[in-house]
């Protein structure tokens, strides 16, 4: 499992900027897989966690759990604000990995109790792109675990 934190170390000029992008708004969007392989958004909140995870959390019962507990694939894309490429535009692929272990899930309800209970999954992160305009020209930085970042102008 590729966590933030490793990303970060491997990659932290990537990783500052993409976390800036999921920080500046609350909501962001998520993509999952439906049972019919076709794809889904949902809104979605994204915490960077003390531990080093990017982590999701949904209430129960909804449907893009249904999606991550049966296929994990995911996508996650920064809300973009208001019509501006400030910043770049972020996002994390990966697979949604559930925590089901009380005592893990425990301090996590603690520190949110008038949500809890709900779902929680930290992601193991397969790639994250950052696209950027610089001097009038698209900038897209790429990672993907055991590689160093690679950036593509056009």
């Amino acid at each position: 499992m590729t966590t933030w934190n490793e990303f970060s170390t491997a990659a932290p000029h990537l990783a500052s900027a993409v976390r800036a992008r999921f920080t500046a708004h609350k909501h962001h969007v998520l993509a999952t897989l439906r049972a019919d392989g076709s794809p889904r958004v949902s809104g979605t909140e994204v915490e960077f966690t003390d531990g080093g995870q990017a982590r999701l959390g949904s209430m129960l019962g909804a449907v893009k759990v249904l999606d991550l507990q049966r296929d994990g694939r995911c996508a996650l894309h920064s809300n973009p604000g208001h019509h501006t490429m400030e910043g770049g535009d972020a996002k994390i692929g990966g697979r949604a990995i559930e925590i089901t272990d009380p005592a893990v899930l425990q301090p996590i309800f603690e520190a949110a109790p008038d949500m809890a209970p709900y779902h929680v999954f930290d992601i193991d992160i397969t790639e994250v792109v950052l696209t950027s305009l610089v001097d009038d020209h698209m900038q897209i930085d790429l990672w993907r675990p055991g590689h160093e970042v690679r950036t593509v102008t056009r």
